[in-house]
């Protein structure tokens, strides 16, 4: 259970350090012509997370936005639910997509997950997320600011439903 937690915490770090790309001035210009919406990778200024000192560097509020999105993550996703899904006894990955808005809201929740009720619990964690503090800035203007957080874990100990217990699942996907 903790070497899930920790690949769990591990995996998303990378990725969020993934999103960092060097943006040049003209890209800039051209992402705030076309629209409100400018990657992760480019703000100028990121959005600040609760408990996150907002006087830190751009670098260090995105190691804090990822540790904290982490934590949430690890301390309330039930990766129990996995066991009953009839998934390979394999690594689970599931990809969730959301936006901050200029508000610092988390909204446009998107997820792509082996299994609906892995995608239902996903979402049901993301919306744990708090409204940040302060939303990301692009050239002294709020932007939205899209953030992909992989979640990957581990099935084990895998439990075969009774077919009471089946019927049970399969009635609640259908509703």
């Amino acid at each position: 259970m903790k070497l899930n937690i920790f690949l769990l915490l591990f995996v998303t770090s990378l990725i969020s350090f993934s999103q960092e790309e060097n943006a040049t001035e003209l890209e800039l210009k051209d992402v705030t012509k076309e629209s409100e919406e400018v990657p992760f990778a480019i703000v100028e200024k990121v959005p600040v997370y609760s408990g996150c000192d907002e006087n830190m560097g751009n670098q260090a509020l995105k190691q804090c936005m990822s540790s904290q999105i982490s934590t949430l993550i690890g301390e309330n996703f039930n990766i129990n639910k996995a066991k009953y899904l009839n998934l390979p006894e394999d690594k689970v990955r599931i990809m969730a997509f959301f936006k901050i808005g200029v508000n610092g809201e988390i909204r446009d929740i998107k997820v792509n997950a082996p299994h609906i009720e892995l995608e239902n619990e996903t979402i049901r964690v993301i919306k744990l997320i708090p409204n940040l503090n302060k939303p990301g800035y692009l050239l002294g203007k709020a932007v939205v600011v899209p953030y992909a957080l992989p979640i990957v874990f581990t099935v084990e100990n895998k439990k075969t439903l009774s077919k009471r217990e089946q019927r049970k699942l399969d009635k609640k996907r259908k509703a």
